[in-house]
């Protein structure tokens, strides 16, 4: 019985550890997760920033720059 106890309890350090590091895995990819929608944001304000009217185009019918 002292031997299934230790098994046991072997089990549940490893499934703690193993918690522990998830938990941090998913704390950096939230962080990620702000850091990237904040750039995402940077990226579009400074897209829509440019001359009135060039952000609304698509790239499809947009002219060649020989024309």
């Amino acid at each position: 019985m002292n031997e299934r106890v230790q098994r046991l309890e072997e089990k549940v350090a490893y499934l703690e550890r193993h918690v522990t590091e998830q938990d941090k895995a998913m704390l950096e990819l939230g962080d990620l997760l702000v850091k990237l929608r904040l750039e995402l944001r940077a990226l579009r304000e400074r897209a829509g920033s440019g001359s009135p009217g060039e952000g609304d185009r698509e790239p499809a019918d947009e002219r060649p720059p020989h024309y």
